[in-house]
């Protein structure tokens, strides 16, 4: 606790002035007060604590309401929420003491908000717990979700201000669950800062490049846009359109994620250029007919790329979103991305759900059905955190395919879904009894990947049932859910049912089913525990005239085995000795050196990205407290930052010398003789460089190669690198970072 200065004062009542200025909804005399009264009571709850920056904690809940409504358009109990949202997890006061304050709505909220706190299994993530007590309220509230997005904005905001090892769990939690939430939920604004912002904490030198190109180019890349703009308005204004058109640059994680992709060059990106068109609509003409007819004059100006036609309006995205995008030859030969909506549309593209929900009162959205789908999932969520976490991100998809009932009904599903996915898409028993699927009127199997336009019509049969490979043909977490829940089901009736059939069998040759013949029975076939030995009776897997001699057989004196344990020892022992024996706690809060020196049990290289020194890693410590380390753009330690961040640690690279790693390069470019021969002359100079094995192959005039090579750092690899791309005919060389793929 730390005294409260005059400047602290200040600053805290300079924004709360800001906020309520950002309160436009909350305009009565009634919800001005229930604002204030809150903002004096986490004030009060609050006082005296600092947040690691250094500034009063209560500036953070004013900024996260500030973000509710001005950024997001909430209304006030919400923002009574968002002022409200820590202290119940941070001070002495309860739930029951909110509710008796601000009313039960304010603190359901608030609860939903706060983390979980007590004790859990070891084996458990806490991180993932708080993810799904967070998710389940889903079910009840949805303003909690979109608060829990803006505390994490302002988190992300302020994150310099905390250690390197939270930065990176926090980004990758972020870009991990986070971001994918806010595009489901149509935060477009929101979505893309949180995605640039984890992008800056984990790859800061990608994210400075990047940053600094656009910079550099954003003069010539203004000029471009107002020779776009220009005749485009001057169009539309002729034609009595009523429009404003805004720059829709790309954000910089955007650009990224495709350069990683696509492996292209940020100049090679067509679509870079990008506006939008925001129209008032007329009165009684549909504003789908307004789209396009500004579609129409705009390509009487500029020639469009026929594919990259997207009609957002006759079918809107899964979050809510309308418009109609086209792509189209510029002035100077500059490809322009152009977006065309109304001021209704617009809004929705930035403040989503909100808006969404303000304008579609009457009829079911794609949103609303997924929120319908979440809750089903969240009915019986699955008892494992992790597992839980894996199967609700599956419904965040952000590439959607459209497709038909055979009456033309349209189903939304993620890029990549199979038949069997739209089968549980349709019902559950469907899904359960599913055999086969016809695609346009073909015959196809359950595991066919589905396209936009598709129409489905799905067999079934009564005797179906689900199976175990089923669960690699779906992508939905609904069917996954559905399949695993029938096995749940189905294991529990055959766990009954092998404990009836033993107990009737026991009785049937005079004996009793009791913790006795039980324990013969597991020890035998050497089962962990009851369940396990009743559903392999069940299932038929175990013969019950066995069992008899099992059972009826007696245990060995146990004077003989003690006196064997004690004077000959076991094996046993040993092993468990081996296995009790834990490696010393290793201190996450300190960076973790990777020595040249360190002897394999130290750490390890992880198989899925083989890092190399030089590289930007991170450390993860499992329950034996053994270190595995991956690069820090791989999606597996993404993925462990985000479900179990607080076993990741900061990993730094001292000077490697003497120890070679593998490290995989592509090289194409014009095939020309003696390009093969100078590529390998070049790699056999350098002394820091051995090649494991090389691979060429041309077609057309054009070469593709992969070579392997073993090196001691990054240093050594971008150094032949740039010796290489020197080469005359080789137009790109680079390295090949999901290492798994080409081993």
């Amino acid at each position: 606790m730390t005294v409260e200065t005059q400047q602290d004062k200040e600053l805290i009542l300079a924004s709360y002035q800001k906020l309520l200025a950002s309160c436009k909804r909350s305009n009565t005399p009634e919800t001005k007060a229930m604002i204030d009264k809150a903002f004096h009571f986490a004030w009060d709850a609050h006082r005296g604590v600092r947040r690691k920056s250094g500034e009063p904690y209560i500036i953070h809940p004013i900024e996260v309401a500030e973000i509710a409504a001005k950024e997001i358009g909430l209304g006030t109990k919400s923002i009574v929420s968002a002022l409200l949202h820590d202290v119940v997890e941070d001070t002495d006061y309860t739930v029951e003491d909110i509710a008796h304050h601000f009313g039960d709505k304010v603190a359901a909220i608030v609860d939903g908000l706060t983390k979980i706190s007590g004790a859990f299994n070891q084996q458990t993530s806490m991180q993932a717990e708080n993810f799904r007590k967070m998710l389940l309220t889903l079910s009840d509230d949805i303003r909690v979700i979109i608060l829990k997005i803006a505390d994490r904005l302002h988190n992300m905001r302020t994150l310099s201000s905390m250690p390197l090892r939270k930065q990176m769990k926090i980004a990758g939690e972020t870009l991990f669950l986070f971001a994918p939430l806010a595009h489901r939920l149509g935060l477009y604004k929101i979505k893309s800062e949180l995605e640039d912002l984890s992008l800056m904490y984990e790859h800061p030198e990608d994210y400075k490049n990047i940053a600094e190109k656009i910079k550099n180019k954003e003069a010539e890349q203004e000029l471009v846009l107002e020779q776009i703009i220009q005749p485009i308005k001057e169009r539309l204004t002729d034609n009595n359109i009523v429009c404003t058109i805004i720059n829709r640059p790309r954000s910089i994680f955007s650009i990224w994620n495709k350069i990683e992709n696509h492996k292209i060059k940020l100049q090679d990106i067509y679509d870079l250029p990008a506006i939008r068109v925001i129209f008032k609509p007329q009165e009684g003409v549909p504003e789908k007919n307004q789209c396009w007819n500004i579609y129409s004059l705009i390509t009487d100006i500029y020639k469009p790329k026929p594919e990259r036609i997207r009609d957002w309006m006759s079918t809107p995205k899964a979050n809510g979103y309308e418009a109609l995008h086209m792509t189209a030859m510029g002035p100077l030969g500059k490809w322009v991305e152009i977006q065309i909506c109304s001021n209704r549309m617009n809004e929705i593209a930035e403040r989503g759900f909100i808006a969404h929900s303000r304008y579609n009162t009457d009829s079911e959205s794609e949103l609303d059905k997924w929120l319908k789908d979440v809750r089903e999932i969240l009915e019986n969520p699955e008892s494992d955190a992790l597992a839980f976490l894996d199967e609700f991100r599956l419904n965040l998809f952000s590439q959607e395919i459209q497709v038909f009932t055979p009456k033309g009904l349209i189903k939304t599903l993620p890029k990549h879904a199979s038949a069997l996915d739209f089968a549980y898409e349709i019902h559950t028993d469907i899904g359960n009894q599913c055999i086969g699927a016809k695609v346009n009127h073909k015959l196809v199997p359950l595991n066919y990947i589905l396209h936009s336009g598709d129409q489905v019509e799905i067999l079934t049969s009564e005797k179906q049932k689900p199976k175990e490979e089923w669960l690699e043909y779906v992508v939905t977490a609904k069917a996954k859910s559905k399949i695993k829940a029938e096995f749940k089901d189905n294991r529990k009736r055959l766990i009954r049912a092998g404990n009836k059939k033993l107990e009737e069998y026991l009785q049937s040759i005079g004996l009793v089913l009791n913790s006795k013949a039980t324990k013969k029975l597991m020890e035998h076939y050497q089962f962990t525990n009851k369940d396990t030995l009743f559903l392999n009776i069940g299932s038929s897997q175990l013969k019950l005239d066995e069992i008899e001699r099992i059972v009826k057989k007696k245990s060995r004196n146990k004077f003989i085995k003690y006196w064997k344990l004690q004077l000959f020892g076991s094996d046993d022992k040993k092993i468990d000795s081996q296995v009790t024996e834990s490696k010393p706690e290793i201190d996450k809060k300190k960076p973790f050196l990777l020595e040249e020196t360190m002897s394999e049990e130290k750490y390890k290289i992880a198989t899925c990205c083989k890092p190399i020194p030089g590289d930007d890693v991170v450390g993860y410590v499992d329950m034996a407290n053994n270190v595995t380390i991956h690069k820090r753009k791989c999606p597996n330690a993404l993925k462990l930052m985000s479900s179990q961040g607080d076993r990741i640690l900061e990993a730094n690279w001292t000077s490697h010398r003497l120890m070679s790693f593998l490290a995989i390069i592509e090289l194409n470019g014009i095939d020309k003789i003696g390009i093969v021969n100078d590529i390998t002359s070049i790699i056999s100079k350098d002394h820091h460089v051995n090649m494991r094995s090389i691979h060429f192959e041309s077609h057309d005039g054009v070469f593709e190669g992969l070579i392997h090579l073993y090196v001691h750092n990054t240093e050594d690899l971008n150094n032949l690198m740039k010796k290489l791309i020197k080469i005359k005919g080789l137009d790109n060389v680079r390295r090949i970072e999901n290492i798994e793929e080409y081993s």
